[in-house]
């Protein structure tokens, strides 16, 4: 290893003191050389990173397009670690999409970059049931140690030269953009199957949330459970049973709540202290 590629130092904590990123403090304490460039594609990053003259770079979540010219610098090209199956899933939250799809097998990928989104040469994939409980958190868990192995082994077989990039198939493309804050609220007019799975899909980031009445929550997932009486969409209903929330189709019961400056609790027990009104609606 020649050198570690990350982003550059960070504002973090109260005070927004500049912070090294996790692959930098790991670099750091190794003693391995650390490039972090605020614009990788500039020709003074290009020429730094020429002058290290590696055979091939390896790169997982970076969160950059890179161009043309850095793509040309090492001899065997740039390998990328990605969370899906592709074609499936190419963008910036596969693992987020596959569980809001419903899939129930994904993945890891390697393949070698190219200067349009995950369309490159595939070297080689690990797959991984999805199980019905599964947030995003768990799932990435997962795949960061199969999806560890699978770039340590195509990396050597890179550098032996017993591996060679396949084309990724024509048909089966699908696209996984960035989940944002407000994409995750929930929608209560969704079937309930779909309002789990989409809050199980962006636990722990960025976080399912509502509002009921004047307050902003966070949710943890939910499952499906029968009510009394059929709820309307957004409708809450508190019982022995839970709390329960109608959405399009049967009501679904909270798990865990996160009110404005606390930390997550069971929703019964929010409930219990909210004393919530009798027409008390998500939306």
């Amino acid at each position: 290893m020649v050198a570690v590629l990350t982003r550059p130092d960070a504002a973090a904590g109260r005070r927004a003191k500049p912070s090294p990123s996790p692959v930098a403090r790991l670099a750091l304490d190794h003693g391995i050389p650390l490039l972090r460039p605020s614009k990788p594609n500039s020709d003074e990053f290009i020429a730094e990173l020429s002058e290290l003259a590696p055979e091939s770079c390896a790169v997982v979540a970076y969160g950059a397009l890179l161009s043309a010219r850095l793509l040309a610098v090492p001899a065997h090209g740039w390998v990328n670690l990605h969370f899906s199956l592709l074609p499936a899933w190419r963008g910036a939250a596969p693992v987020q999409a596959a569980i809001a799809a419903g899939d129930t097998v994904t993945g890891a990928t390697t393949f070698q970059i190219e200067p349009a989104l995950d369309s490159g040469p595939v070297y080689g994939v690990v797959t991984e049931t999805i199980r019905p409980t599964d947030t995003a958190g768990d799932l990435l868990g997962r795949l960061s140690i199969s999806g560890a192995a699978l770039l340590e082994t195509t990396v050597d077989g890179i550098a032996d030269g017993s591996l060679v990039p396949v084309p990724q198939p024509v048909d089966g493309v699908t696209v996984a953009p960035k989940v944002t804050v407000e994409q995750a609220r929930v929608r209560w007019d969704l079937p309930a199957h779909v309002v789990e799975r989409r809050i199980r899909a962006v636990t722990p980031n960025p976080g399912a949330w509502t509002t009921i009445g004047d307050l902003r929550v966070k949710l943890g997932p939910v499952t499906t459970g029968d009510a009394p009486t059929a709820l309307a969409p957004g409708v809450i209903h508190v019982d022995r049973a839970g709390v329960h929330v109608g959405t399009g189709s049967q009501p679904v019961v909270l798990g865990q709540i996160q009110p404005p400056g606390k930390k997550l609790m069971n929703a019964t027990d929010w409930a219990r202290g909210a004393r919530l009104d009798e027409d008390a609606r998500a939306l």
